[in-house]
């Protein structure tokens, strides 16, 4: 038969009969868990936000320093140095007026970001404002909802393309055109959640007590939208940088004399199989800014929104 193990105390040690023998006493503190700091918590928990930040905090640093990091004036020519491959000289080559492509790259991150986030900031302030005012007041929201579908039924690019045709080309033009094309969105996101807090019973229960409804608004329907309304707002930052590009690119855009990449993709797509290179940088600069905001959004999303939180 098998020695039979007691835990210790549970009887004196000269009561403990022959062939048993006792348990090994715990030790009186347990070694606490390997703890983690703040940044590598952060970093486990979301790892798609820290990447997208690390790489969006580095297009930040180059379109504010852009002049010091720039060698060269973006707008001036140099026809003789026209076309040259990528060198020590000339990082990303040059372009068909002789232009460094390096250093305009440089002062098109400004265009694509203040673009991404002049259009996420002014439609989400105009879609709360819109969305607020639609799913707390009944008789609005009829009339306001089917403006927003019928702004809604046409694509963002071809009501941005319109909007551009009856103005001029400039970086403040294009934030507006793309701003008014994806207001709607953000007005029926927020529409959705302001119909869902109204029937809460806090929510009825303010009203029953005779809340004036401006004080609702602030301290019950606002609070619950932030968290939906800044995943959408990084979101329409990635689709509007897209629109801006395309608008460059199609000349409906910024002005050749303001370096965005879609224009100079634009300039040069005429020597697209022979000098690749003019093309191939800026689309590579747009592709990263985009995927680093998207990549904050899906970061985002799981860190405000419980059910989707990842838990150690």
């Amino acid at each position: 038969m098998s020695a039979t193990s007691i835990p210790p105390g549970a009887m004196p040690p000269d009561a403990i009969p022959e062939g048993v023998s006792a348990a090994p006493a715990l030790p009186d503190v347990l070694p606490a868990p390997r703890a983690r700091g703040k940044f590598g918590t952060l970093v486990y928990r979301h790892p798609t936000f820290v990447a997208g930040a690390a790489i969006l905090g580095v297009m930040l640093f180059i379109a504010i320093f852009a002049p010091y990091l720039g060698t060269v004036d973006p707008t001036a020519l140099a026809p003789a140095k026209r076309t040259r491959p990528p060198s020590a000289i000339y990082w990303f080559g040059t372009d068909m007026l002789g232009r460094d492509v390096y250093s305009r790259v440089m002062y098109g991150t400004r265009v694509s970001l203040i673009v991404g986030f002049g259009v996420a900031l002014l439609s989400s302030v105009a879609g709360v404002l819109i969305g607020v005012i639609s799913g707390f007041v009944r008789w609005l929201d009829s009339v306001i909802m089917r403006v927003m579908d019928g702004l809604m039924s046409i694509p963002p690019i071809l009501l941005a393309i319109a909007l551009m045709a009856l103005t001029r080309g400039s970086v403040g033009n294009v934030i507006t055109a793309i701003t008014v094309s994806q207001v709607p969105q953000v007005a029926r996101l927020i529409r959705g959640v302001v119909l869902s807090l109204r029937e809460q019973p806090y929510v009825e229960a303010a009203v029953a007590s005779g809340t004036r409804a401006p004080k609702i608004i602030l301290r019950h329907i606002l609070p619950n939208t932030v968290a939906p309304l800044t995943v959408q707002a990084t979101y329409i930052c990635a689709a509007a940088m897209i629109t801006e590009a395309i608008l460059s690119f199609i000349g409906a855009g910024t002005p050749p004399t303001i370096p965005s990449w879609g224009n100079i993709m634009a300039e040069g797509r005429a020597l697209w199989q022979v000098k690749p290179y003019i093309v191939f940088f800026p689309a590579a600069f747009l592709s990263v800014t985009v995927l680093a905001v998207n990549l904050m959004g899906d970061g985002l999303r799981d860190w405000l929104d419980p059910r989707l939180a990842k838990r150690l």
